[in-house]
């Protein structure tokens, strides 16, 4: 169950402060008055330097983990409170959390110029054609999704080892002569800015405050991931158990994506579906369920390097390893159908509304799907695919039939 909010007081009592490099000098009077009049300050040791001229009340830095301040700002309802966050706070800072106790009408924020903002206008970048990344506290492969001959991208780092290790990264994905522009405690006094080839990348001397500006430049034969459903085979490692990638497009279709949704894959084998369900939009989610150990394993490897690490896989046979699952918005079933448990675990799972889509290779799976359809409607679809191969000593093309695939696609009601 969760827990009542305490009534709302009648005016705001949470003051959300964007400082910048500058500390008090770039604040509005506004923002000043909030702070030194605030009874409690929270904020990084950072901010509450910058900000130390101002500051009357007790002083506060973020424990580890920083969620567990939000009892003591609790305590503090409907009296002056100030939250200091480094330039816009509602834009991969701290807003995001402090809404999960308070509600907007009890806040007033005043924010400064994000670091994407200050990076993009010392560099004379459009932020609307700019990727904008936050690689603080996530996976570097993260950052792969984006990675796009001519792209730009914009990328909060995690410490002042980040850059150079994107280099290489960039390095290893046949990207050498991308330009790396690091761009070092911008707004203030300290504000340095340089710029790098990924090849020639020797800065070792970068702070932890800093934001990486990235033009991308693809060699031939690097490894980027396109933007289509129905990646290349060679792309992912597998054991056998993939969906090849002309019934994987169909599948991707068939499962509709829409932003924020979860995937349960039932049968996760080398990740191709969930993967590709995750590269649809980064709002997505994924939960992969595989019971062999070994292709778990590799399906981690495969989001991994294809910029899915955020993938959730949960090792363990369904239906058991459904139990305390968040349900899921779409199911793919790609193994473990000759079980009636797989599919009424998964069916009870299903949100209304949720869509599910199961493949069959073998008759028998596929005379259970005609079982559920006919139980259950939806559609039922045969997709037949072949493709040219040499006979002949190599000299003739004929066609090579694979083995046909059933498909089975409902939404519940």
């Amino acid at each position: 169950m969760t827990a009542k909010r305490a009534p709302c007081p009648a005016r705001p009592w949470l003051s959300i402060v964007g400082i910048g490099e500058d500390g008090v000098a770039g604040l509005s009077s506004v923002a000043r008055q909030l702070v030194s009049g605030a009874e409690l300050v929270l904020g990084g040791k950072r901010h509450l330097a910058l900000a130390d001229s101002l500051i009357r009340g007790r002083r506060l830095s973020w424990p580890n983990p920083i969620g567990e301040a939000l009892p003591e700002i609790e305590t503090h309802r409907g009296r002056p409170v100030a939250v200091l966050a480094s330039g816009d706070p509602f834009h991969y800072g701290v807003g995001d959390m402090l809404m999960r106790l308070v509600r907007p009408e009890e806040t007033l924020c005043l924010p400064q110029p994000s670091a994407f903002a200050l990076a993009a206008s010392r560099l004379g970048w459009s932020q609307q054609e700019v990727s904008l990344v936050s690689l603080h506290g996530r996976a570097l492969e993260g950052i792969v999704r984006y990675l796009h001959p001519g792209a730009r991208i914009l990328a909060l780092s995690w410490d002042g080892a980040t850059p150079a290790a994107l280099a290489r990264f960039l390095v290893a994905r046949g990207m050498a002569e991308s330009i790396l522009t690091v761009l070092e405690h911008l707004g203030g006094p300290k504000e340095r800015v340089r710029r790098k080839c990924a090849a020639a990348f020797d800065l070792d001397d970068v702070t932890a405050l800093n934001t990486i500006a990235l033009e991308v430049c693809t060699s031939p034969g690097a490894t980027v991931v396109p933007l289509s459903s129905g990646l290349d085979d060679t792309m992912f490692e597998h054991d056998g158990q993939l969906t090849k990638r002309e019934v994987r497009a169909v599948t991707l279709s068939a499962l509709a994506p829409c932003h924020g949704e979860l995937l349960w894959d039932i049968g996760l084998g080398a990740g191709a579906i969930a993967i590709e369900w995750l590269l649809r939009h980064p709002s997505l989610k994924a939960i992969g369920i595989e019971a062999d150990d070994e292709r778990a394993v590799r399906a981690a490897r495969n989001a991994a390097k294809l910029g899915t690490p955020d993938i959730r896989i949960v090792q363990g046979r369904a239906p058991e390893a459904l139990t305390g699952l968040p349900p899921p918005d779409a199911i793919f079933i790609g193994g473990g159908l000759s079980d009636p448990a797989v599919f009424d675990g998964a069916w009870r799972a299903l949100k209304p509304g949720g869509r599910l889509v199961a493949n069959a290779v073998s008759l028998a799976t596929e005379a259970r799907l005609i079982e559920l359809f006919q139980r259950h409607g939806g559609e039922l679809v045969r997709l037949d695919v072949a493709r040219a191969g040499r006979v002949g000593g190599g000299k003739v093309f004929v066609w090579r039939p694979a083995a046909p695939i059933v498909q089975w696609r409902v939404t519940k009601s």
